[in-house]
Protein backbone atom coordinates (compact mmCIF):
# COMPACT_ATOMS: atom_id res chain seq x y z
CA UNK A 1 0.00 0.00 0.00
CA UNK A 2 1.64 3.23 -1.17
CA UNK A 3 2.19 6.26 1.06
CA UNK A 4 1.92 9.54 -0.83
CA UNK A 5 2.74 13.21 -0.59
CA UNK A 6 0.09 15.85 -1.20
CA UNK A 7 1.35 16.46 -4.74
CA UNK A 8 1.40 12.75 -5.52
CA UNK A 9 -2.20 12.38 -4.28
CA UNK A 10 -3.31 15.31 -6.44
CA UNK A 11 -1.64 13.81 -9.48
CA UNK A 12 -3.29 10.44 -8.82
CA UNK A 13 -6.71 12.10 -8.52
CA UNK A 14 -6.11 13.98 -11.78
CA UNK A 15 -5.25 10.72 -13.51
CA UNK A 16 -8.40 9.16 -12.05
CA UNK A 17 -10.44 12.05 -13.48
CA UNK A 18 -9.04 11.37 -16.94
CA UNK A 19 -10.08 7.73 -16.53
CA UNK A 20 -13.69 8.73 -15.83
CA UNK A 21 -13.57 9.13 -12.05
CA UNK A 22 -14.22 12.85 -11.49
CA UNK A 23 -14.00 14.51 -8.11
CA UNK A 24 -17.74 14.28 -7.48
CA UNK A 25 -17.59 10.48 -7.88
CA UNK A 26 -14.54 10.24 -5.60
CA UNK A 27 -16.28 12.46 -3.05
CA UNK A 28 -19.33 10.20 -2.97
CA UNK A 29 -17.10 7.13 -2.70
CA UNK A 30 -15.05 8.75 0.05
CA UNK A 31 -18.01 9.82 2.15
CA UNK A 32 -19.69 6.45 1.88
CA UNK A 33 -16.46 4.64 2.76
CA UNK A 34 -15.87 6.83 5.81
CA UNK A 35 -19.46 6.33 6.99
CA UNK A 36 -19.13 2.56 6.59
CA UNK A 37 -15.82 2.37 8.45
CA UNK A 38 -17.24 4.56 11.21
CA UNK A 39 -20.28 2.28 11.55
CA UNK A 40 -18.06 -0.80 11.67
CA UNK A 41 -15.81 0.81 14.28
CA UNK A 42 -18.75 1.79 16.49
CA UNK A 43 -20.76 -1.38 15.93
CA UNK A 44 -23.93 0.62 15.23
CA UNK A 45 -24.88 4.23 14.49
CA UNK A 46 -28.62 3.83 15.09
CA UNK A 47 -29.89 6.63 17.32
CA UNK A 48 -26.39 7.84 18.20
CA UNK A 49 -25.77 11.62 18.10
CA UNK A 50 -23.11 12.80 15.65
CA UNK A 51 -21.64 16.27 15.20
CA UNK A 52 -20.05 16.57 11.75
CA UNK A 53 -17.57 19.46 11.41
CA UNK A 54 -17.64 20.53 7.75
CA UNK A 55 -14.96 22.73 6.20
CA UNK A 56 -15.01 24.82 3.04
CA UNK A 57 -13.22 22.52 0.57
CA UNK A 58 -13.41 18.97 -0.74
CA UNK A 59 -12.80 17.57 2.73
CA UNK A 60 -15.94 19.38 3.87
CA UNK A 61 -17.78 17.96 0.88
CA UNK A 62 -16.73 14.48 1.92
CA UNK A 63 -18.05 15.27 5.39
CA UNK A 64 -21.46 16.18 3.99
CA UNK A 65 -21.65 12.81 2.26
CA UNK A 66 -20.70 11.12 5.54
CA UNK A 67 -23.48 13.03 7.33
CA UNK A 68 -26.06 12.01 4.74
CA UNK A 69 -25.27 8.30 4.97
CA UNK A 70 -25.13 8.31 8.77
CA UNK A 71 -28.53 9.99 8.81
CA UNK A 72 -29.93 7.43 6.35
CA UNK A 73 -28.75 4.64 8.68
CA UNK A 74 -30.62 6.10 11.65
CA UNK A 75 -28.02 8.30 13.34
CA UNK A 76 -28.96 11.68 14.80
CA UNK A 77 -26.74 14.05 12.80
CA UNK A 78 -25.99 17.75 13.13
CA UNK A 79 -23.70 19.52 10.65
CA UNK A 80 -21.58 22.43 11.80
CA UNK A 81 -19.90 24.53 9.08
CA UNK A 82 -18.33 27.88 10.02
CA UNK A 83 -18.06 28.81 6.34
CA UNK A 84 -21.40 28.53 4.52
CA UNK A 85 -21.27 26.16 1.55
CA UNK A 86 -22.20 27.30 -1.96
CA UNK A 87 -25.92 27.35 -2.84
CA UNK A 88 -25.13 25.04 -5.75
CA UNK A 89 -23.46 22.43 -3.51
CA UNK A 90 -25.44 19.27 -4.30
CA UNK A 91 -24.24 17.46 -1.18
CA UNK A 92 -25.41 20.36 0.96
CA UNK A 93 -28.77 20.29 -0.80
CA UNK A 94 -29.15 16.55 -0.28
CA UNK A 95 -28.59 17.03 3.46
CA UNK A 96 -31.17 19.82 3.59
CA UNK A 97 -33.76 17.70 1.79
CA UNK A 98 -33.36 15.07 4.49
CA UNK A 99 -33.98 17.62 7.21
CA UNK A 100 -30.50 17.21 8.69
CA UNK A 101 -29.85 20.10 11.04
CA UNK A 102 -27.19 22.47 9.64
CA UNK A 103 -25.58 25.23 11.68
CA UNK A 104 -23.85 27.55 9.21
CA UNK A 105 -21.65 30.63 9.47
CA UNK A 106 -19.28 31.73 12.23
CA UNK A 107 -21.93 33.55 14.27
CA UNK A 108 -24.38 30.65 14.43
CA UNK A 109 -21.59 28.18 15.06
CA UNK A 110 -20.25 30.31 17.89
CA UNK A 111 -23.63 30.60 19.58
CA UNK A 112 -24.73 26.99 19.24
CA UNK A 113 -21.51 25.02 19.37
CA UNK A 114 -21.29 24.35 23.10
CA UNK A 115 -24.79 22.94 23.17
CA UNK A 116 -24.23 20.83 20.06
CA UNK A 117 -20.97 19.48 21.42
CA UNK A 118 -22.47 18.58 24.78
CA UNK A 119 -25.05 16.39 23.02
CA UNK A 120 -22.59 14.65 20.67
CA UNK A 121 -21.35 11.13 21.22
CA UNK A 122 -19.17 11.21 18.09
CA UNK A 123 -17.48 14.18 16.40
CA UNK A 124 -16.48 13.77 12.74
CA UNK A 125 -13.62 16.14 11.93
CA UNK A 126 -14.03 17.05 8.24
CA UNK A 127 -12.80 20.64 8.49
CA UNK A 128 -9.54 20.44 6.52
CA UNK A 129 -7.68 17.70 4.64
CA UNK A 130 -4.49 17.39 2.64
CA UNK A 131 -5.07 20.60 0.69
CA UNK A 132 -4.69 22.88 3.70
CA UNK A 133 -1.40 23.91 5.26
CA UNK A 134 -2.45 27.29 6.67
CA UNK A 135 -2.70 27.90 10.44
CA UNK A 136 -6.11 27.18 11.90
CA UNK A 137 -7.93 30.34 12.88
CA UNK A 138 -11.30 31.88 13.58
CA UNK A 139 -14.33 29.71 14.22
CA UNK A 140 -12.51 26.60 12.98
CA UNK A 141 -9.81 26.97 15.62
CA UNK A 142 -12.29 27.75 18.37
CA UNK A 143 -14.44 24.73 17.51
CA UNK A 144 -11.48 22.34 17.58
CA UNK A 145 -10.21 23.75 20.86
CA UNK A 146 -13.65 23.35 22.40
CA UNK A 147 -13.77 19.71 21.31
CA UNK A 148 -10.35 19.21 22.85
CA UNK A 149 -11.50 20.76 26.12
CA UNK A 150 -14.62 18.62 26.11
CA UNK A 151 -12.53 15.48 25.62
CA UNK A 152 -10.59 16.33 28.75
CA UNK A 153 -13.76 15.94 30.81
CA UNK A 154 -15.68 12.91 32.00
CA UNK A 155 -18.12 12.81 29.06
CA UNK A 156 -15.66 12.73 26.19
CA UNK A 157 -16.96 12.34 22.64
CA UNK A 158 -15.16 10.02 20.27
CA UNK A 159 -13.42 11.77 17.37
CA UNK A 160 -13.26 10.40 13.82
CA UNK A 161 -10.91 12.30 11.48
CA UNK A 162 -11.74 12.30 7.79
CA UNK A 163 -8.54 11.77 5.76
CA UNK A 164 -6.40 13.28 8.53
CA UNK A 165 -6.90 15.38 11.66
CA UNK A 166 -7.44 19.04 10.77
CA UNK A 167 -4.23 20.98 11.31
CA UNK A 168 -1.93 18.04 10.59
CA UNK A 169 0.49 18.68 7.72
CA UNK A 170 0.06 15.77 5.33
CA UNK A 171 3.67 15.92 4.16
CA UNK A 172 5.68 16.70 7.28
CA UNK A 173 3.59 15.54 10.23
CA UNK A 174 3.78 19.03 11.78
CA UNK A 175 0.68 20.00 13.73
CA UNK A 176 -1.14 23.24 14.42
CA UNK A 177 -1.66 24.06 18.09
CA UNK A 178 -5.39 23.49 17.58
CA UNK A 179 -4.98 20.12 15.83
CA UNK A 180 -7.49 17.69 17.30
CA UNK A 181 -6.31 14.20 18.24
CA UNK A 182 -8.53 11.50 16.74
CA UNK A 183 -9.57 8.12 18.04
CA UNK A 184 -9.95 6.90 14.46
CA UNK A 185 -8.49 8.40 11.29
CA UNK A 186 -9.96 7.19 8.01
CA UNK A 187 -7.58 8.29 5.29
CA UNK A 188 -8.75 8.30 1.68
CA UNK A 189 -7.26 6.36 -1.21
CA UNK A 190 -3.67 6.28 0.02
CA UNK A 191 -2.16 7.08 3.41
CA UNK A 192 -0.14 10.29 3.57
CA UNK A 193 3.42 10.80 4.81
CA UNK A 194 2.41 13.00 7.73
CA UNK A 195 0.35 10.22 9.29
CA UNK A 196 3.60 8.38 10.08
CA UNK A 197 5.76 11.34 11.15
CA UNK A 198 5.65 12.84 14.62
CA UNK A 199 4.12 14.82 16.16
CA UNK A 200 1.29 14.20 13.66
CA UNK A 201 1.45 10.42 14.00
CA UNK A 202 0.57 10.85 17.66
CA UNK A 203 -2.74 12.52 16.70
CA UNK A 204 -4.00 9.79 14.38
CA UNK A 205 -5.33 7.13 16.75
CA UNK A 206 -6.35 3.98 14.91
CA UNK A 207 -5.61 4.32 11.19
CA UNK A 208 -7.85 2.90 8.47
CA UNK A 209 -7.21 3.33 4.74
CA UNK A 210 -10.48 3.69 2.81
CA UNK A 211 -10.76 2.46 -0.77
CA UNK A 212 -12.46 5.23 -2.76
CA UNK A 213 -12.28 3.53 -6.16
CA UNK A 214 -8.94 4.85 -7.43
CA UNK A 215 -7.17 2.11 -9.43
CA UNK A 216 -4.13 0.91 -7.50
CA UNK A 217 -1.87 1.08 -10.56
CA UNK A 218 -2.13 4.87 -10.56
CA UNK A 219 0.22 4.83 -7.56
CA UNK A 220 2.72 2.40 -9.08
CA UNK A 221 5.29 5.18 -9.50
CA UNK A 222 5.27 5.96 -5.76
CA UNK A 223 8.33 4.54 -3.97
CA UNK A 224 7.13 4.73 -0.36
CA UNK A 225 4.76 2.10 0.99
CA UNK A 226 3.20 0.97 4.23
CA UNK A 227 4.22 -2.37 5.69
CA UNK A 228 1.05 -4.45 5.84
CA UNK A 229 0.25 -7.99 7.02
CA UNK A 230 -0.17 -9.06 3.41
CA UNK A 231 3.27 -7.75 2.48
CA UNK A 232 4.88 -9.56 5.40
CA UNK A 233 2.97 -12.78 4.67
CA UNK A 234 4.20 -12.81 1.08
CA UNK A 235 7.78 -12.32 2.22
CA UNK A 236 8.08 -14.79 5.09
CA UNK A 237 10.07 -17.92 4.21
CA UNK A 238 8.22 -21.19 3.69
CA UNK A 239 8.69 -24.13 6.04
CA UNK A 240 8.72 -27.32 3.95
CA UNK A 241 7.71 -30.49 5.83
CA UNK A 242 10.89 -32.33 4.83
CA UNK A 243 13.16 -29.63 6.25
CA UNK A 244 16.04 -30.12 8.66
CA UNK A 245 17.92 -27.60 10.77
CA UNK A 246 20.29 -26.87 7.92
CA UNK A 247 17.37 -25.87 5.71
CA UNK A 248 16.79 -22.71 7.72
CA UNK A 249 20.37 -21.52 7.96
CA UNK A 250 22.89 -20.75 10.67
CA UNK A 251 23.22 -17.29 12.22
CA UNK A 252 26.60 -16.27 13.60
CA UNK A 253 26.01 -13.68 16.34
CA UNK A 254 29.10 -11.72 17.35
CA UNK A 255 29.04 -9.33 20.28
CA UNK A 256 28.72 -8.98 24.00
CA UNK A 257 30.87 -7.42 26.69
CA UNK A 258 31.00 -7.41 30.48
CA UNK A 259 28.53 -4.52 30.75
CA UNK A 260 26.07 -5.82 28.15
CA UNK A 261 25.73 -9.54 28.59
CA UNK A 262 21.95 -9.66 28.16
CA UNK A 263 22.08 -8.25 24.62
CA UNK A 264 23.50 -11.55 23.40
CA UNK A 265 20.76 -13.56 25.00
CA UNK A 266 18.07 -11.41 23.39
CA UNK A 267 19.64 -11.40 19.92
CA UNK A 268 20.35 -15.14 19.83
CA UNK A 269 16.97 -16.16 21.19
CA UNK A 270 15.24 -13.81 18.71
CA UNK A 271 17.09 -15.33 15.77
CA UNK A 272 15.97 -18.80 16.85
CA UNK A 273 12.39 -17.67 17.49
CA UNK A 274 12.35 -16.14 13.99
CA UNK A 275 12.97 -19.61 12.57
CA UNK A 276 16.72 -19.89 12.06
CA UNK A 277 17.86 -23.49 12.16
CA UNK A 278 21.06 -22.90 14.12
CA UNK A 279 22.65 -20.03 16.02
CA UNK A 280 26.31 -19.80 16.98
CA UNK A 281 27.34 -17.17 19.51
CA UNK A 282 30.80 -15.60 19.27
CA UNK A 283 31.34 -13.73 22.53
CA UNK A 284 34.27 -13.08 24.91
CA UNK A 285 35.28 -16.39 26.46
CA UNK A 286 34.62 -15.39 30.06
CA UNK A 287 31.00 -14.57 29.20
CA UNK A 288 30.27 -17.91 27.53
CA UNK A 289 29.46 -19.85 30.75
CA UNK A 290 27.04 -17.14 31.87
CA UNK A 291 25.17 -17.12 28.56
CA UNK A 292 25.22 -20.92 28.27
CA UNK A 293 23.07 -21.09 31.40
CA UNK A 294 20.27 -19.30 29.50
CA UNK A 295 20.88 -20.20 25.86
CA UNK A 296 20.66 -23.98 25.82
CA UNK A 297 19.92 -24.28 22.07
CA UNK A 298 22.91 -22.16 20.96
CA UNK A 299 26.40 -23.31 20.03
CA UNK A 300 29.46 -21.24 20.91
CA UNK A 301 32.61 -19.74 19.48
CA UNK A 302 34.39 -18.27 22.53
CA UNK A 303 36.50 -15.26 21.54
CA UNK A 304 39.93 -14.33 22.95
CA UNK A 305 39.85 -11.37 25.33
CA UNK A 306 41.99 -8.29 25.89
CA UNK A 307 40.48 -7.93 29.37
CA UNK A 308 37.83 -10.02 31.14
CA UNK A 309 34.63 -9.63 29.18
CA UNK A 310 36.27 -7.49 26.47
CA UNK A 311 36.97 -8.95 23.07
CA UNK A 312 40.58 -9.03 21.83
CA UNK A 313 41.63 -7.02 18.78
CA UNK A 314 42.62 -10.17 16.85
CA UNK A 315 39.44 -12.09 17.70
CA UNK A 316 38.28 -12.09 14.07
CA UNK A 317 41.08 -14.50 13.14
CA UNK A 318 39.31 -17.26 15.09
CA UNK A 319 36.02 -16.90 13.25
CA UNK A 320 36.96 -18.10 9.76
CA UNK A 321 35.43 -21.61 10.06
CA UNK A 322 32.26 -20.24 11.65
CA UNK A 323 31.81 -17.58 8.95
CA UNK A 324 32.10 -20.21 6.24
CA UNK A 325 29.16 -22.11 7.79
CA UNK A 326 27.03 -19.03 8.48
CA UNK A 327 24.08 -17.99 6.33
CA UNK A 328 23.89 -14.64 8.14
CA UNK A 329 26.10 -12.62 10.48
CA UNK A 330 24.84 -10.32 13.24
CA UNK A 331 27.43 -8.10 14.87
CA UNK A 332 27.34 -5.32 17.40
CA UNK A 333 24.78 -6.13 20.11
CA UNK A 334 26.42 -5.37 23.47
CA UNK A 335 29.91 -5.33 21.90
CA UNK A 336 31.15 -2.18 23.64
CA UNK A 337 33.19 0.57 22.04
CA UNK A 338 36.76 -0.31 22.97
CA UNK A 339 39.62 0.00 20.50
CA UNK A 340 39.78 -3.80 20.39
CA UNK A 341 36.08 -3.92 19.46
CA UNK A 342 36.75 -1.40 16.68
CA UNK A 343 39.57 -3.61 15.37
CA UNK A 344 37.19 -6.59 15.38
CA UNK A 345 34.53 -4.73 13.40
CA UNK A 346 37.05 -3.41 10.90
CA UNK A 347 38.67 -6.78 10.26
CA UNK A 348 35.41 -8.73 10.24
CA UNK A 349 33.03 -6.61 8.17
CA UNK A 350 35.18 -3.89 6.58
CA UNK A 351 37.86 -6.23 5.32
CA UNK A 352 38.26 -7.86 1.90
CA UNK A 353 36.82 -11.26 2.85
CA UNK A 354 33.51 -12.57 1.52
CA UNK A 355 30.66 -12.39 4.01
CA UNK A 356 27.14 -13.79 4.25
CA UNK A 357 24.36 -11.22 4.65
CA UNK A 358 25.40 -9.10 7.64
CA UNK A 359 23.21 -7.20 10.13
CA UNK A 360 25.02 -4.38 11.93
CA UNK A 361 23.45 -3.11 15.13
CA UNK A 362 24.23 -1.02 18.18
CA UNK A 363 27.97 -0.73 18.91
CA UNK A 364 28.98 -2.03 15.49
CA UNK A 365 27.30 1.09 14.06
CA UNK A 366 28.86 3.42 16.62
CA UNK A 367 32.29 1.95 15.99
CA UNK A 368 31.90 2.02 12.23
CA UNK A 369 30.99 5.70 12.29
CA UNK A 370 34.59 6.41 13.36
CA UNK A 371 35.92 4.95 10.09
CA UNK A 372 36.14 7.43 7.18
CA UNK A 373 33.88 6.47 4.25
CA UNK A 374 33.06 3.21 5.96
CA UNK A 375 30.21 2.45 3.54
CA UNK A 376 32.66 1.96 0.68
CA UNK A 377 34.21 -0.96 2.54
CA UNK A 378 30.98 -2.57 3.74
CA UNK A 379 29.44 -5.39 1.65
CA UNK A 380 26.37 -4.50 -0.36
CA UNK A 381 24.25 -7.15 1.42
CA UNK A 382 24.59 -5.34 4.75
CA UNK A 383 21.56 -4.29 6.80
CA UNK A 384 22.07 -1.37 9.19
CA UNK A 385 19.64 -1.04 12.11
CA UNK A 386 20.32 2.34 13.78
CA UNK A 387 18.18 4.12 16.32
CA UNK A 388 18.10 7.93 15.87
CA UNK A 389 21.24 8.50 17.94
CA UNK A 390 23.23 5.94 15.97
CA UNK A 391 21.83 7.34 12.73
CA UNK A 392 23.00 10.78 13.83
CA UNK A 393 26.56 9.51 14.20
CA UNK A 394 26.54 7.53 10.95
CA UNK A 395 25.08 10.35 8.85
CA UNK A 396 26.79 13.24 10.62
CA UNK A 397 23.47 14.94 11.39
CA UNK A 398 21.92 16.26 14.60
CA UNK A 399 19.41 13.88 16.15
CA UNK A 400 16.72 16.55 15.81
CA UNK A 401 17.35 16.67 12.06
CA UNK A 402 17.13 12.89 11.80
CA UNK A 403 13.82 12.87 13.64
CA UNK A 404 12.27 15.80 11.78
CA UNK A 405 13.13 14.29 8.37
CA UNK A 406 13.04 10.57 9.09
CA UNK A 407 11.85 9.43 5.67
CA UNK A 408 14.22 11.65 3.75
CA UNK A 409 17.22 10.87 5.96
CA UNK A 410 16.66 7.11 5.79
CA UNK A 411 16.11 7.15 2.02
CA UNK A 412 19.01 9.44 1.19
CA UNK A 413 21.39 7.53 3.45
CA UNK A 414 20.44 4.16 1.96
CA UNK A 415 21.07 5.55 -1.53
CA UNK A 416 24.41 7.14 -0.58
CA UNK A 417 25.66 4.11 1.33
CA UNK A 418 24.25 1.52 -1.05
CA UNK A 419 22.89 -0.49 1.89
CA UNK A 420 19.54 -1.38 3.47
CA UNK A 421 18.81 0.94 6.40
CA UNK A 422 16.31 0.24 9.19
CA UNK A 423 15.75 3.54 11.01
CA UNK A 424 14.21 2.41 14.28
CA UNK A 425 11.68 4.25 16.41
CA UNK A 426 7.97 4.92 16.27
CA UNK A 427 6.89 4.06 12.70
CA UNK A 428 10.19 2.35 11.84
CA UNK A 429 11.42 2.93 8.29
CA UNK A 430 13.11 0.43 5.98
CA UNK A 431 15.03 2.18 3.19
CA UNK A 432 16.68 0.47 0.23
CA UNK A 433 19.62 1.52 -1.97
CA UNK A 434 17.24 2.03 -4.91
CA UNK A 435 15.36 4.74 -3.01
CA UNK A 436 12.33 2.63 -2.05
CA UNK A 437 11.07 3.03 1.51
CA UNK A 438 8.65 0.99 3.60
CA UNK A 439 7.10 2.35 6.78
CA UNK A 440 5.68 0.47 9.74
CA UNK A 441 2.36 2.00 10.85
CA UNK A 442 3.02 1.00 14.45
CA UNK A 443 4.15 3.24 17.30
CA UNK A 444 4.27 1.32 20.55
CA UNK A 445 5.68 3.05 23.66
CA UNK A 446 6.01 -0.35 25.27
CA UNK A 447 8.94 -1.04 22.94
CA UNK A 448 10.83 1.97 24.31
CA UNK A 449 12.92 -0.10 26.68
CA UNK A 450 16.41 -1.56 26.67
CA UNK A 451 16.98 -4.65 24.56
CA UNK A 452 14.09 -4.39 22.10
CA UNK A 453 16.56 -3.34 19.41
CA UNK A 454 18.62 -6.47 20.07
CA UNK A 455 15.47 -8.52 19.54
CA UNK A 456 14.77 -6.80 16.22
CA UNK A 457 18.33 -7.33 15.02
CA UNK A 458 18.10 -11.01 15.90
CA UNK A 459 14.80 -11.41 14.07
CA UNK A 460 16.18 -9.78 10.92
CA UNK A 461 19.31 -11.93 11.04
CA UNK A 462 17.23 -15.06 11.56
CA UNK A 463 15.12 -14.26 8.51
CA UNK A 464 18.18 -13.42 6.40
CA UNK A 465 19.66 -16.82 7.31
CA UNK A 466 16.54 -18.45 5.84
CA UNK A 467 17.30 -16.94 2.45
CA UNK A 468 15.46 -13.62 2.42
CA UNK A 469 17.11 -10.70 0.68
CA UNK A 470 18.24 -7.70 2.70
CA UNK A 471 15.13 -5.58 2.05
CA UNK A 472 12.75 -8.50 2.54
CA UNK A 473 14.40 -9.64 5.79
CA UNK A 474 14.27 -6.09 7.13
CA UNK A 475 10.60 -5.52 6.22
CA UNK A 476 9.43 -8.89 7.54
CA UNK A 477 11.56 -8.48 10.66
CA UNK A 478 10.15 -5.04 11.43
CA UNK A 479 6.61 -6.31 10.96
CA UNK A 480 7.00 -9.44 13.11
CA UNK A 481 8.79 -7.49 15.83
CA UNK A 482 6.09 -4.81 15.92
CA UNK A 483 3.27 -7.37 15.88
CA UNK A 484 4.85 -9.21 18.82
CA UNK A 485 5.08 -5.84 20.55
CA UNK A 486 1.37 -5.19 19.94
CA UNK A 487 0.54 -8.62 21.34
CA UNK A 488 2.60 -7.89 24.45
CA UNK A 489 0.95 -4.49 24.84
CA UNK A 490 -2.46 -6.11 24.62
CA UNK A 491 -1.57 -8.43 27.48
CA UNK A 492 0.47 -6.07 29.65
CA UNK A 493 -0.28 -2.47 28.75
CA UNK A 494 2.10 0.27 27.68
CA UNK A 495 4.40 0.35 30.72
CA UNK A 496 6.68 -2.32 32.08
CA UNK A 497 7.01 -4.42 28.93
CA UNK A 498 10.44 -6.07 28.71
CA UNK A 499 12.37 -7.00 25.61
CA UNK A 500 12.32 -10.64 26.74
CA UNK A 501 8.51 -10.53 26.77
CA UNK A 502 8.64 -10.37 22.98
CA UNK A 503 10.62 -13.58 22.54
CA UNK A 504 7.87 -16.22 23.03
CA UNK A 505 5.48 -14.05 20.99
CA UNK A 506 7.68 -13.93 17.87
CA UNK A 507 6.64 -17.39 16.56
CA UNK A 508 3.03 -16.55 17.41
CA UNK A 509 3.31 -13.37 15.36
CA UNK A 510 4.80 -15.34 12.46
CA UNK A 511 2.03 -17.91 12.65
CA UNK A 512 -0.70 -15.30 12.76
CA UNK A 513 0.84 -13.42 9.83
CA UNK A 514 1.03 -16.54 7.71
CA UNK A 515 -2.63 -17.40 8.26
CA UNK A 516 -4.06 -13.89 7.98
CA UNK A 517 -6.01 -12.74 4.95
CA UNK A 518 -5.00 -9.95 2.56
CA UNK A 519 -4.16 -6.61 4.14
Amino acid sequence: MKIVTVNQMRAIEQQADRLGLPSKVLMENAGLAVARHTRTWLGSVLGRPFLVLVGPGNNGGDGLVVARHLHDWGASVTICTPTARSESDINCELCRRRGIRMVEGPDQVGEAFDTLLAAAEVVVDAFFGTGSSRPLDGAFRQALLKVRDRRAGTHSPKVVALDLPSGLNADTGATDQACLAADLTITLGCPKHGLFLFPGAGMVGELVVADIGIPAQLADHVTTEMITPGMARDILPKRPPDANKGTFGRVLVCGGSMNYIGAMYLACEAALRAGAGLVTLATPASLQPILASKLTEVTYAPLPESDPGVVAADAATTLGPFLREAAALLIGCGLGQSQAALALVESLVLGPGRLPPVVLDADALNLMSRVPRWWQRLPSNAILTPHPGEMSRLAGLPVADVQSRRLAVARDSAILWGKTVVLKGACTIVASPDGATAVSPTSNPGLASGGTGDVLAGVIAGLAAQGLGSREAAIAGVFIHSLAGEMARGRMGRAGMLASDLLPLLPVAIRDTQVTGPG
